[in-house]
């Protein structure tokens, strides 16, 4: 993978050979961001893409469809009244108020990780392992209501998920190992739900529990929310906070300004994200025709919106290129748009605002370390493997 971000080159769909059997793909800003509000772009037969692979050489293992039953019951593959019905169960733990009250949780939870860091006394640490991998694990699991120490379980779980959704064409072994993790994942939840108490409280898991119990879900759909709330409130928030960072260390003139003022850290995150989105792009299926820029997308076809190329547009951001904390331009699509549109996205903005105001305040001085960082697979996240920094108490005179 390069270190740059995506550029946005094109405007109109391009038919790219790239994507399983072929897709178009969309990196115009105005024209994904159409997409994503678009009920003819289904996300119900994107699953069907990210699912193609599991049954390829032969008949469905009993493995392999427990793990497209838990996929197809997601409110991340569901569309119109299924979608809704699902979101209204699961979006009431990301009100604002909830939210807020969770901030002073996320503040400890970033004082104890670099307290963490000190304690090592070696100033050389990856920012991945250390910082961002572990904060949005042990955030996701209060906001659920689950015991700190399963986090490293989550974060396993998670990245085998992660690159195998990420991946356009899966491989068996990306395969197996979502299939083993997602089968962990839903024997913890499923385990978790069974308990009698398990709608008492008021955590995430406990409302899903709740609604279990009240008939407005079934087994399945509790698990499979279970499941998405966890991948998906760990996985960009964790990518957020390593490109953020990196960004920053490579625009020091950046950094200085937001440690002068740190009054700027919202807008500072939007620009990250716009920058170097965490997700770099994400797959629809056409459920009818669509013209767009001259083209006729055939029903059934593939179409992939190029998030990360339409956050560098420049019909919509000047100079994409470039990063600027300041930056006023319109909104970035990196928490999607329309009735998909991220339900953890005040939840990632939180955190990493709470993130960076720590590291400004205990590591100002934090710089990039001698080993270069290194890039998971290209695929739709855009995520670090390690990021070697070096940690400075004090700033360099």
């Amino acid at each position: 993978m390069s270190d740059a971000p995506t550029a946005g080159t094109e405007h109109g769909p391009v038919w790219s050979e790239d994507y399983g059997d072929g897709a178009w793909v969309l990196s115009g800003y105005d024209e994904v961001a159409a997409a994503l509000r678009d009920p003819r772009f289904s996300v119900r037969r994107a699953a069907r893409w990210i699912n193609s692979g599991m049954a390829a050489g032969g008949r469905p293992s009993p493995a392999q469809l427990g793990f497209k039953r838990v996929f197809a019951r997601s409110l991340l593959f569901l569309d119109g009244r299924a979608h809704r019905r699902l979101r209204d169960v699961v979006q009431v733990g990301f009100k604002p108020s909830d939210l807020q009250r969770q901030a002073p949780a996320i503040a400890a939870i970033a004082q104890d990780l670099i307290a963490r860091i000190d304690q090592r006394g070696a100033p050389e640490f990856d920012f991945v392992q250390a910082f961002a991998r572990p904060l949005p694990a042990l955030v996701i699991a209060g906001l659920l209501g689950l015991p700190e120490q399963a986090t490293d379980d989550f974060i396993a779980w998670a990245a085998e998920l992660a690159a195998f959704i990420g991946s356009p064409t899966p491989d068996a072994r990306q395969t197996l190992a979502a299939q083993q993790a997602l089968a962990e994942m839903g024997e913890y939840f499923a385990q978790l739900l069974a308990r009698p108490d398990a709608h008492q409280g008021d955590g995430l898991l406990a409302r899903i529990a709740a609604a279990r119990q009240a008939h407005r879900l079934s087994a399945v759909e509790a698990l499979a929310q279970c499941c998405t709330l966890l991948f998906a409130g760990y996985e960009t928030t964790r990518n957020l906070l390593g490109n953020g960072l990196l960004a920053l260390l490579r625009h020091p003139a950046q950094w200085a300004a937001l440690r002068a003022s740190p009054a700027g850290l919202r807008a500072a995150v939007r620009e990250m994200l716009r920058y170097d989105s965490p997700v770099q792009y994400t797959g629809r299926r056409l459920v009818d025709d669509v013209d767009i820029g001259g083209r006729r997308l055939r029903r059934g076809q593939l179409a992939i919106l190029h998030i990360g190329a339409a956050n560098h547009d420049a019909r919509r951001f000047p100079e994409p290129q470039r990063f600027d904390i300041t930056r006023d331009q319109g909104l970035h699509l990196s928490f999607g748009r329309g009735p998909h549109a991220c339900l953890g996205a005040a939840l990632t903005q939180l955190e990493a605002e709470i993130a960076f105001g720590a590291l400004l305040r205990e590591l100002p001085g934090i710089e990039a370390g001698a080993a270069p960082p290194a890039w998971q697979p290209p695929g739709a996240y855009r995520a670090l493997e390690r990021l070697p920094v070096i940690s400075r108490k004090a700033l360099h005179a």
